[in-house]
């Protein structure tokens, strides 16, 4: 039948199954707009198009599907850009569909034009702008294939509106039926998998660092089987997290710059890591050759280019992480690693995460008493920082898809409408947001779309009126030079969150708090809880850049 283009992306996105689109219309995407209007597709207005980005980015990482946004020409999908390159840092599928010019006025510096595929060319996995109307419903479908398969990352699709306004011949389609290339050619290295297995079989001290590529790869009961059958302990990156249950005795935590000196010592310690589905980012590797001196360095992974990028292996094993992990389950039995388990518990105990547990409001409390007041049934978002790495240390993840943050880029900002889109993709469960003041202040106008939806976020902004992590530096590295990191002091969040229509209570005591999250968690509308704490509380411990376990500080 014929449609007009933009008629076409609106059913293209019917066939892919997208149920949700976040965006904010503008002159280059009228017609798309106006065809949506006639959709029973819900669309989320968004009052940045950045935000929309990372909506569909939380969207996206607590379901496993698309997450899909919208953004007109020029200013708009440029606003798209930290939000697309924060979805390609962290490996999470987003398709952005922006509108462009005419085709007849690219080029010649029309009102709003910019060229949108060139500037996020690095940034996705894949780009397009589509030129002709015959290509445009292949290349919708495409862009869905491409940001799910291998690797997962986002895919941009620019749009000229003379192409929206086309008259096209439409077929419908079946999801998922463009087939693309694998990333990968399908077929696991019995050679390195034989050399893999001998590896483990010699091992007296081994660990198993965990990233995220075990969630996207849904492989998170095999990494359990496997853990259990081979007895090694697990760590994992802040994107694994959620990957193995922390409450698993095999369980090691968070490893890395802020991850606990018992974790870090433990694969400080080991002779073999067997690297799953992570990039050995500089958080985690720290010094070159640090992280693990005398250890055999098995990597599993499914994208090739990260095998040996950031740290030499001594096995690289290119698939899909669940079909690695069976093919080494088959391979194996029972092995006990008594000595090397009792050691673990030692350094467990002599080295595990503590903090002063005293009449003060902590954020370290707040994070645990979170969990503790919810049941543990929380998705957890956070913004970037020092509240980031304490919802990372003190909140014990058991669930894949549970926790959502910004990991490679570090995007401060990002926390409050991912949190968002997160809550629209799991309307089932509850989401709190675990935020600092610096950073939500950048988003802070995302309270208005969770106001006018009534989507019930819960944000708990731990307020030490100041940029913490930077003062965290300056202070420990820096002789207390604190450069422009102090802010409004006078800024009451609370009030800001009951103008934009959302409840907002200040608490200063642990009493308060409990007593506000309580009320927060009982009620099915978003809330905001400020807890003002002291500006000089610390993420410990803390390994400087570079170093190694040996310069823990804390």
């Amino acid at each position: 039948m014929k449609l007009k283009g933009a008629q076409v992306i609106i059913e293209v996105l019917k066939e892919m199954g997208v149920d949700t689109i976040f965006g904010i219309p503008g002159g280059a995407v009228i017609p798309i707009y106006d065809a949506l209007y006639d959709s029973d597709i819900r669309h989320i207005l968004a009052t940045h198009e950045q935000m929309a980005a990372h909506m569909a980015d939380g969207y996206a990482r607590v379901t496993g599907r698309v997450g899909v946004c919208f953004a007109t020409s020029g200013p708009g999908s440029t606003n798209l850009v930290t939000g697309i390159a924060n979805a390609y840092m962290d490996s999470v599928p987003v398709v952005a569909i922006t509108g462009q010019v005419p085709t007849n006025l690219i080029g010649k510096d029309a009102f709003q034009e910019v060229d949108i595929t060139g500037i996020t060319m690095p940034i996705t996995k894949h780009n397009f702008i589509v030129k002709s109307p015959d290509k445009l419903t292949d290349t919708i479908r495409q862009a869905f294939a491409i940001a799910k398969s291998g690797r997962p990352g986002p895919v941009l699709v620019d749009i000229p509106k003379d192409i929206q306004n086309a008259d096209i011949e439409y077929v419908k389609g079946i999801g998922d039926s463009i087939d693309i290339k694998n990333d990968i050619n399908g077929v696991v290295s019995q050679k390195e998998l034989d050399k893999a297995i001998e590896l483990i079989l010699q091992s007296k001290k081994p660990v198993i660092f965990a990233g995220g590529g075990v969630i996207w790869g849904e492989a998170s009961n095999e990494l359990v089987e496997f853990a259990e059958k081979t007895n090694i302990p697990v760590a994992t990156s802040l994107m694994g997290l959620g990957a193995f249950p922390e409450d698993h005795p095999l369980s090691l935590g968070l490893i890395g710059m802020h991850g606990s000196r018992f974790a870090n010592l433990a694969v400080y310690k080991s002779d073999l890591v067997i690297a799953i589905g992570t990039r050995f980012s500089d958080r985690v590797a720290g010094k070159a050759g640090g992280l693990a001196p005398n250890a055999k360095i098995i990597h599993i992974d499914i994208d090739p280019a990260e095998l040996g990028k950031n740290v030499e292996v001594d096995v690289a094993i290119i698939g899909k992480v669940k079909e690695v992990l069976r093919l080494l389950m088959n391979k194996l039995s029972f092995i006990e690693r008594k000595e090397w388990l009792e050691e673990i518990s030692f350094l467990r105990e002599k080295h595990g995460l503590k903090y002063k547990n005293d009449e003060v409001l902590r954020p370290q409390w707040i994070v645990e008493k979170i969990q503790q007041l919810s049941n543990d049934d929380l998705i957890i978002a956070t913004e970037v920082g020092q509240n980031q790495m304490w919802a990372a240390q003190y909140y014990k993840f058991k669930q894949p898809r549970t926790f959502v943050t910004s990991g490679g880029l570090g995007t401060m900002g990002f926390g409050l409408p991912a949190a968002i889109g997160a809550q629209v993709g799991k309307p089932d469960k509850r989401v709190v947001n675990i935020a600092g003041d610096g950073s939500l202040r950048m988003n802070i106008h995302a309270l208005e779309t969770a106001a006018v939806y009534n989507i019930p976020v819960i944000t708990v902004l731990l307020n030490n009126r100041t940029l913490g992590m930077v003062r965290q530096w300056q202070n420990l590295l820096y002789n207390k030079r604190f450069s422009q990191t102090d802010l409004n002091a006078n800024l009451n969040f609370a009030n800001l969150a009951n103008d934009f229509g959302v409840e907002g209570i200040r608490v200063t005591t642990k009493e308060e708090f409990e007593k506000a999250f309580k009320k927060a968690y009982s009620q099915k509308r978003p809330f905001m809880i400020e807890c003002i704490i002291n500006k000089d509380e610390m993420v410990l411990p803390f390994i400087p850049a570079g170093g190694t376990v040996e310069n823990t500080i804390g």
